[in-house]
């Protein structure tokens, strides 16, 4: 058992130096001017002789910059760089958000833009309907692929091979009765879905929820992500939310052409 608990401690410490490195890090990047160790030691509490060892690393990181006279830390160029960077960032989400509360206000149902991570669909962003019941699915909730709208519009743009091994070298996870757990009839699908470039789900995956989903585009056509609707089949049937297919459509050409203007993808 001794074996067995040595290592815990050292990752434990490793953990904490590596948040106390960033609370250091934070306290530089939202400062109005240049720190003193005695400032930084007191708002990230941390002791002088760990500050001074762990300043000493950032700086030569260029995560902090050590000011003339040697008294006084400020950001460093990889600091200032990924403020900059948080900045493109907030200001890509704004856009893609904005994309999608548009949809949701023409559809009046919950949408969401995913993107594909290897084995599973990973949902990206998502604005939910104001409906009292809804499915819910944070930012980076994963679903799979094969009885999804989203992921077989991804399964439908994969080169051959890595498709066929998704379909054939594992079972096709059974989650309702109106799953598609034969990899050939799958791919039948598949093939239909390709030509289209809109994928649905009729309780494929959950009990009485429906979707619909078309791609994203980025540079030279490639599939970056899709936008999909997503609602209780109470509320709209798999024909109605097809009916809104050129909106679908409208919001993925407007969030493909806003990752291509930040240079993404």
């Amino acid at each position: 058992m001794a074996v067995h608990q040595a290592n815990p401690p050292l990752a434990k410490t490793r953990s904490a130096t590596s948040l106390r490195c960033f609370d250091i890090a934070e306290a530089v990047a939202r400062a109005t001017a240049p720190m003193t160790l005695e400032q930084i030691a007191k708002q990230t509490n941390t002791p002088r002789s760990t500050l001074h060892r762990i300043t000493k690393q950032l700086v030569e990181a260029k995560v902090l910059m050590l000011e003339p006279k040697g008294k006084h830390y400020s950001a460093g160029e990889r600091l200032i760089a990924l403020t900059r960077n948080i900045d493109a960032n907030d200001a890509l989400h704004s856009e893609r958000r904005a994309v999608l509360q548009l949809l949701v206000d023409q559809l009046g149902e919950t949408c969401n833009f995913t993107t594909l991570d290897i084995t599973d669909v990973v949902y990206v962003d998502r604005v939910e309907a104001k409906w009292p019941l809804r499915l819910h699915l944070e930012p980076g909730s994963r679903v799979p692929l094969h009885c999804t709208s989203s992921g077989k519009l991804f399964l439908s743009h994969m080169p051959a091979g890595q498709r066929r091994r998704l379909l054939y070298e594992a079972p096709l996870t059974r989650y309702t009765p109106k799953t598609i757990t034969d990899p050939d009839v799958l791919a039948k699908e598949l093939t239909t879905i390709r030509r289209a470039n809109l994928s649905t789900d009729d309780e494929g995956y959950l009990r009485g929820l429906i979707s619909v989903a078309v791609p994203v585009f980025g540079r030279n056509r490639r599939v970056i992500g899709t936008v999909a609707v997503h609602a209780l089949k109470a509320r709209m049937d798999l024909p109605q939310a097809l009916e809104h297919a050129t909106l679908l459509r409208r919001a993925a050409g407007d969030l493909g052409s806003i990752y291509r203007r930040f240079g993404m993808w």
